[in-house]
């Protein structure tokens, strides 16, 4: 196969990854109002997502290089610890129509979630080095485990007040850089592969860091501790199931 060709493959299947990020709105734009009570709940469901997402992606970058994986979430941990401290330093930028400390928190898990999405893009890239059939077998298995994700981000920012569908572009918009990074990856396999657990790692730990200092204090004020803990655990298992069934 001529190169061209298989390079427009490769884009077009990471841009699919992409896009499917923005179905996870899909349930919030079914209902007619979003009450406040949501915001609790939207913060334990997205925790535990994020949760077993983390888990799943040190699972992958331990498969890869374990030690270099562990680098990545140190490093997740200091760049999104001193990314909170910079926002807190400074007059946040609006998003949409979140303003002050919902600005600040929709950004940090904005830049999680696009953070981990470069990782997702060389992982399409890198497969699809091993040939077409590991291609679309990993490609598939990412479009569908971006729906979850993106429900998580819009989880976040519907109850603050963005409308659905801003929620779900912003969503899409956190998954741009797989298709932006799946080519070169594509390109060159051997100089990105090593980076790969690196990548995984990072958005691990900036991930982790998100659920435990951001999402679970909006908890407090809707759901007793006992409904937060059975809440995030269902959604780490339901997460969990989720990708079994894709594996």
């Amino acid at each position: 196969m001529d190169v061209e060709p298989r390079l427009l493959t490769v884009f077009i299947a990471a841009f699919i990854t992409a896009v499917t990020t923005g179905l996870g709105a899909l349930p919030l734009a079914l209902m007619e109002r979003v009450e406040k009570r949501w915001l609790g709940i939207g913060a334990a469901v997205a925790s535990g997502l994020m949760l077993a997402a983390s888990h799943s992606l040190i699972e992958e970058a331990n498969a890869i290089g374990a030690w270099r994986g562990l680098a990545g979430a140190a490093s997740g941990l200091v760049l999104i610890s001193l990314a909170n401290a910079w926002l807190e330093r400074r007059n946040t930028p609006d998003v949409g129509e979140l303003r002050g400390a919902d600005a600040r928190k929709a950004l940090l898990i904005l830049g999680v979630m696009t953070a981990h999405s470069f990782a997702e893009g060389v992982g399409v890239g890198v497969s699809y080095g091993g040939g077409n059939d590991l291609g679309v077998y990993i490609t598939a298995a990412i479009a569908v485990h971006n729906i979850p994700e993106g429900l998580a981000i819009v989880l976040v920012l519907v109850p603050r007040g963005m409308s659905v569908w801003k929620a779900s572009a912003w969503a899409v918009f956190t998954s741009l850089p797989q298709p932006l990074m799946a080519v070169p990856s594509y390109l060159l396999v051997a100089t990105f592969e090593p980076f790969l657990p690196v990548g995984l790692g990072l958005a691990a730990g900036a991930m982790i860091w998100m659920v435990f200092a951001e999402l679970l204090p909006d908890t407090r004020e809707h759901l007793t501790p006992a409904q937060v803990g059975t809440t995030i655990v269902l959604a780490f298992l339901a997460m969990m199931a989720f990708q079994l069934v894709l594996h």
